[in-house]
């Protein structure tokens, strides 16, 4: 444990601690934030290969390895599993065995021994150690980008190292306490292929020294096209302001096909507000506010994968989240900062936005007949939005203690209407 102990402290520092060690075979992790692991262990077949030291200190497998299949490793991918996302817009969901040996298929001799049997090319032998040109390292087996030219360093170990991965949920770890020693082995979160190492005499920001093996990795030069294996998501993002941003982004992060939910400010006349300005605005007096004045909305950035969750259900569960009847207001929170709003990106959303709302409009809990009760949600085109404070992502996660007048979406509640369906009279009652 000494040395995944040592690698945990600057981990820590830099919001990587989920790298660290997921216990052999276990089948999943949790994808807490900003900062991500991907699901599923990184279970590797065991090595009987012999393995020697060199003058870096840096012990490497330097023989073929033997296959060896384990109980762990038949259950470290679960092919049926949810789509999982990175923060960078791809999906690093564990590939199945069968699609993995069908990949491996096309690697060269060298390139299969390393990826698929845990082996190690020989120091200062491979093509990418000298590489000086900027651009992508994808994995050879599936393509996912794993590293950048612009966090790459001269360790002087002989091989390809890195002091970060071009996104932390596309790396996966677990100790590595073969042949006596005590390390951290490195794998590609989407297929499992063996990569390398990460030691801690790494350089800042990270401390870190990911140590590659080059026939593992392929190069795309900056400026040239990737291949569709290493693109991402073809994604669409939709703005909701319900309110308090706490609550709206912590129930979006949880709906199925929603890749990122991010707090900020939109739809104000002023640039790159702080929360104490928007806070504040509405005390600003009319004969101060400039011709056009408009305050900022707190509002919640969504980034999604439409294959797996539309923007029509998307307002669903926004609307079961807020209440559209409050102006100005949500719960105990007033001014204009909490207002109800949907800020639409192309003719297409503004008319789903506009649809739903009129169908919400005509049920007899939001059509003013039975409770005087009318829906003031605004429909605009988004405007430039600013992120918020960083103490305000994920702020639930970080405060679990803390909770916002909100109910929840249908993704939580299993009450989920079809794509396209007429939206269920919801009573809203837990939110107000």
């Amino acid at each position: 444990m000494f040395i995944a102990t040592l690698i945990a402290v600057p981990l820590l520092a830099v919001g990587l601690t989920g790298l660290v060690a997921a216990p052999f075979g276990s089948e999943e992790r949790t994808v807490p934030d900003a900062v991500q692991t991907s699901p599923g262990a990184s279970a590797r077949e065991a090595s009987n290969a012999t393995r020697v030291t060199g003058d870096t200190g840096d012990t490497r497998d330097q023989t073929t390895a033997t296959d060896q299949t384990t109980d762990e490793q038949d259950t470290a991918v679960k092919p049926n599993a949810q789509p999982t996302y990175s923060r960078s817009g791809y999906d690093v969901t564990p590939y199945s065995r069968e699609k993995v040996a069908e990949l491996a298929k096309k690697l060269s001799p060298e390139a299969f021994r390393i990826t698929q049997n845990a082996g190690t090319e020989p120091a200062f032998c491979g093509t990418l150690l000298d590489n000086k040109k900027d651009g992508t390292y994808c994995c050879v087996v599936c393509g996912l980008p794993l590293f950048s030219s612009a966090h790459k360093f001269n360790s002087g170990t002989g091989w390809p190292s890195f002091f970060q991965p071009f996104d932390i949920a596309h790396v996966s770890a677990r100790e590595d306490n073969s042949h006596g020693m005590e390390r951290v082995e490195i794998n590609c979160a989407r297929c499992n292929a063996h990569l390398g190492h990460v030691f801690d005499d790494g350089p800042r920001p990270t401390g870190l020294r990911f140590c590659l093996n080059g026939a593992a990795l392929v190069f795309h030069e900056k400026g040239t096209p990737l291949p569709p294996e290493s693109q991402p998501l073809k994604t669409e993002t939709a703005y909701f302001g319900g309110g308090c941003f706490w609550g709206i982004e912590h129930y979006f992060q949880q709906a199925p096909g929603v890749i990122t939910a991010e707090s900020g400010y939109m739809q104000g006349t002023t640039d790159n507000p702080t929360y104490k300005e928007v806070c504040t605005q509405d005390e600003v007096p009319f004969a101060s506010r400039p011709a056009g004045f408009k305050g900022h909305a707190e509002v919640v950035k969504v980034v999604f994968d439409p294959t797996r969750i539309t923007y029509r259900q998307l307002l669903e569960g926004f609307f079961e989240m807020h209440d559209p009847t409050q102006l100005n207001r949500q719960g105990p929170d007033y001014g204009t900062q909490y207002r109800s709003g949907l800020y639409t990106v192309g003719a297409d959303q503004e008319a789903e936005a506009r649809r739903y709302v009129a169908e919400l409009g005509a049920l007899a809990s939001f059509n003013g007949s039975v409770n005087g009760r009318k829906i003031v949600t605004e429909i605009e085109p988004a405007k430039t939005f600013y992120s918020a404070e960083t103490y305000h992502q994920d702020y639930l996660e970080k405060n679990p203690t803390r909770g916002c007048h909100i109910g929840k979406p249908w993704w939580l509640t299993k009450k989920a209407s079809a794509a396209g369906s007429t939206p269920a009279e919801t009573s809203n009652e837990t939110a107000r």
